[in-house]
């Protein structure tokens, strides 16, 4: 049994087990799936709360790309999705020292909350792209699960580390310049590094997104295509090159602020079950 197999099995165990009168888990349910519904594609719901129909799987390897731990089988999103990652991986090939990119997380088969992991990466939309420079493009199958990416961060990601080169900056403002993309997530660091760096037109910067996290991969999302009407869009970034936001961030991490003993206690997120998905994602699932 293949590992894509053995975790599918497992989730729909963990659904089949559910207690007595509770629903099971729309991750267990999309978890369980390991292709794509026979639908035309469209995205449905949010980033986060949502699935996709009719996904397309990128293939494990291409002239500019490669797609990593293929035991996760989520290498699968909207057309425009792989097109983009083709797009910019060609770009990236022209980079020193780079072949094209390795490629991590898109979405599941149908997209979808998963077993582990992310809670976005939901309709297809979101690529999560590796900052190790890919100087290979023909690793095993083994091997992609076992080689990591390299982080770029220094200082708990105040600033970057030495792997950081400017053939990063060129890639990450390479897809910040792409219509299709609505944000980019990064640490914070790097956003400031950019903004330090950048010496021409700086309105890209405005798609780059500092977030906890995102020091190993740079995160890419995608705006809902033209006439995809399940889709629902997040809120475009605030106007300005979002350099001050970063260097905030920045500061926050080198001097962080005294803990309000006033702030409420956050609230653990509750785990989604397929009612609170649209209602698309009933048929997505329910698809041979």
């Amino acid at each position: 049994m293949t590992m894509i197999r053995l975790l599918a099995s497992l989730a729909l165990i963990l659904g089949l087990c559910a207690p007595a009168g509770a629903a099971p888990l729309a991750k267990q349910l999309f978890g369980a799936k390991s292709t794509a519904s026979n639908h035309q594609p469209a995205p449905f719901g949010s980033y986060s709360k949502g699935c996709v129909a009719g996904a397309v799987q990128l293939p494990e390897t291409g002239p500019t790309w490669q797609a990593m731990r293929l035991s996760r089988n989520r290498n699968w999103g909207y057309p425009e999705t792989l097109s983009f990652i083709q797009d910019l991986s060609r770009e990236a090939a022209r980079q020193p020292g780079w072949k094209g990119l390795y490629i991590g997380d898109i979405s599941q088969p149908r997209g979808g909350p998963m077993i582990s992991g992310h809670r976005s990466h939901q309709i297809g939309l979101d690529i999560d792209i590796w900052m190790l420079p890919a100087t290979r493009l023909d690793l095993s199958p083994q091997q992609r699960e076992s080689i990591s990416s390299i982080s770029m961060q220094r200082a708990e990601g105040a600033y970057v580390n030495g792997s950081w080169t400017r053939a990063h900056h060129e890639i990450i403002k390479a897809a910040a310049k792409d219509k299709r993309v609505a944000r980019i997530f990064v640490f914070p660091g790097a956003k400031v590094q950019m903004c330090k760096d950048e010496k021409g037109n700086r309105a890209w910067l405005r798609k780059v997104r500092p977030w906890y996290g995102h020091h190993y991969h740079f995160h890419v999302r995608l705006a809902c295509p033209r006439g995809a009407r399940g889709c629902v869009d997040q809120d475009t970034p605030p106007a300005g090159d979002g350099c001050d936001d970063a260097q905030q961030w920045v500061n926050n991490i080198l001097n962080p602020p005294p803990p309000d003993p006033n702030a409420p206690k956050p609230k653990p997120s509750r785990e989604y079950v397929l009612a609170d998905l649209p209602p698309q994602c009933a048929t997505v699932l329910q698809s041979n």
